[in-house]
């Protein structure tokens, strides 16, 4: 029970709650239960006794002081307070990683453009796009707004997204059109921090942003290496500026460098095995540091009343209780809670993938560190979907030594807006080391289909007689299937990947 509870953010403590609607009879969606649970929980804890937990404290007459409680809260609010801030905190370790004047990074408020396919250099991402070229970058709004220009892309597909600390998708080109195949038109976005009031240049769209730092996506189609220059020229067309530089004024204001805490002072590894690493003074030093500029979203007093149990205040050093054993045991139990697959996320055929919720979870706090840890940067349901495969029908591990064909029906093939595509990666998310092993097979690099329409596709280290030839490692596998623009039956669980099966 406890762990169904906190896949959905909650915790034991949703438990007497969850208990009572069973023992009612009564069905109640999960999104219906869990905003009664949350809001029968914050009554019961102003109105009694603090916060413990699974259980009331008895007596429910006052609130009793830290001494008087168990270190089983301890344990509790640990593990619930790291699922919680986790996004924040991996978010501002990748902030400090890709902010700078060296090799491979970007100063704030400038992007980082990827010159060839696939990505190279130290900060790759987890299972690298082949199908894009990406320019990505953070900004800093909080002297000034932001505004970003993006080129008319003349048909080209183009995803532009916006996300701030708390991995909330703020802003993004899915809605602008009915087809993403079309490209985009020139536009201009002028993203703005909290409390600022002014006047901004005409033909620019606002768009408020509720933390000071916010991280920004702009992914180009890219047909191969032959394409190259042509993606290279949209880039160089991306103008991002802060308000007063776009207007002229050469005043600018100075933009203040991001305070990196000395914890992650020669951290190395993804910014997820960097956050990994971080003990539970490390994490609630990020988080409360993280808290002072980027306040939750959405606003949760209860959460922040959690964490200041704890010793920790936005923007103050933590002082965590002196309980070793509770708190390494709760924070044991957030890093397995934030790694597991929340019982919300769709599944069919062997294949997983985020559905409607994703991009903006509301106070879905399970899924929304899930999707940090595993889709980094992901966008919403109609930017992109993005499910991932690691065993065969038989439930066995893929592995590019053997032979597997994903068949698609007449009916099943991927439904998009844009295009689709197959990538394989070894089960880290890396490419291959071979040359070959970085293609990925889809709809707009040539996919032969049979003649009842159907489409096989087949995924091995060594090339067979199949036309739709996935290159794969030689080894331990994954398999991505990529939908750009998809269209809404991707993400309602009324269309599914078809099984990999081996031959």
């Amino acid at each position: 029970m406890r762990r169904g509870l906190a896949a959905l953010g909650l915790g034991d403590r949703a438990s007497t709650v969850a208990l009572a609607d069973v023992s009612l009879g009564q069905h109640v969606p999960p999104s219906e239960r869990m905003i009664k649970n949350r809001r029968a929980l914050l009554t019961s804890y102003w109105t009694c006794a603090s916060f413990a937990g699974l259980a009331f404290l008895a007596g429910c007459a006052s609130t009793p002081s830290t001494t008087q409680k168990s270190t089983g809260w301890i344990k509790d609010e640990v593990a619930d307070s790291y699922v919680f801030g986790y996004p924040l905190v991996l978010m501002g370790v990748a902030r400090d990683a890709a902010v700078g004047t060296e090799p491979g990074r970007a100063p704030l408020n400038t992007l980082r453009h990827a010159q060839a396919l696939p990505p190279i250099g130290a900060a790759n991402p987890m299972q690298p796009s082949l199908d894009t070229l990406d320019s990505t970058g953070w900004l800093d709004v909080g002297s000034e707004p932001v505004i970003i220009a993006l080129p008319d892309s003349r048909g080209r597909y183009v995803d532009a997204r916006v996300l701030d600390m708390w991995t909330n998708v703020v802003w993004s080109t899915s809605d602008q059109f009915a087809t993403r195949a079309a490209g985009i038109k020139a536009q201009a976005i002028a993203f703005v921090g909290p409390g600022w009031q002014g006047d901004l240049p005409k033909n620019v769209k606002r768009v408020d942003v509720p933390t000071r730092n916010a991280w920004v996506s702009v992914r180009i189609q890219s047909n191969g290496t032959r394409d190259l220059t042509a993606v290279r020229k949209l880039q160089r067309a991306i103008r991002v500026a802060p308000l007063s530089v776009y207007a002229g004024d050469v005043r600018s204001a100075s933009i203040a460098p991001p305070r990196i805490n000395a914890d992650a002072a020669g951290a190395s590894g993804t910014p997820a095995a960097q956050v990994a690493a971080l003990d539970a003074n490390g994490f609630f030093n990020r988080l409360a540091q993280a808290l002072a500029d980027n306040p939750p979203e959405p606003a949760d007093p209860h959460a922040l009343k959690i964490l200041s149990d704890l010793g920790v205040t936005p923007g103050e050093p933590a002082k965590l209780p002196a309980a070793s054993d509770a708190i390494a045991t709760g924070l044991a139990d957030g890093h397995e809670r934030v790694v597991t697959p929340p019982s919300n996320l769709l599944s069919g055929n062997g294949w997983s993938w985020f559905g409607d919720g994703v991009g903006n979870y509301g106070p879905d706090y399970a899924l929304r560190a899930y999707a940090a840890y595993a889709q980094p940067g992901i966008g919403t349901k109609d930017d992109e979907v993005r499910a991932v495969v690691t065993q065969d029908s038989d439930g066995h591990a893929l592995n590019g030594a053997n032979r597997y064909v994903i068949h698609f029906a007449p009916n099943q093939l991927p439904p998009v807006r844009g295009f689709w595509s197959i990538t394989a990666y070894t089960k880290e998310g890396a490419l291959g080391e071979s040359a070959p092993a970085r293609i990925a097979v889809g709809d707009r690099n040539g996919v032969r289909r049979n003649r009842d329409g159907s489409l096989d596709v087949t995924v091995s280290s060594t090339r067979g007689r199949s036309g739709n030839w996935l290159p794969a490692p030689r080894a331990d596998l994954q398999l991505v299937l990529r939908l750009y623009a998809p269209k809404p039956q991707a993400a309602d669980g009324t269309w599914q990947p078809p099984a990999v099966v081996r031959q």
